[in-house]
């Protein structure tokens, strides 16, 4: 199937797309607050069955890897925040 583009349909499109907001100050903030390591949280998430990495952790935190909502779940229980403390204080999206 092919797709045709068009700015009278996809307006959006037409112009640069923005970057989405990232939430990952906000995980590293309470992270720190509880006093984990990147490699911990890593190993955390391992012992749930989740696949997250130091790596990704670290990733997520610098907004280049999007956070998976079973690994928000299980950050706001590991830091002991509710999942809408990673939302507070963002810079608002224009």
């Amino acid at each position: 199937m092919e797709y045709i583009y068009s700015e009278r349909i996809f307006p959006v499109m037409a112009q640069k797309l923005k970057q989405d907001v990232s939430i990952g100050p906000n995980l590293r903030k309470y992270r720190k607050k509880v006093g984990l390591s990147q490699k911990t949280v890593a190993a955390r998430l391992q012992v749930q069955g989740l696949d997250v990495h130091e790596k990704i952790v670290s990733e997520m935190e610098l907004g280049r890897y999007s956070v998976r909502i079973s690994v928000l779940l299980a950050l706001a229980e590991m830091y002991r925040v509710p999942v809408a403390a990673f939302f507070a204080d963002l810079e608002p999206y224009e």
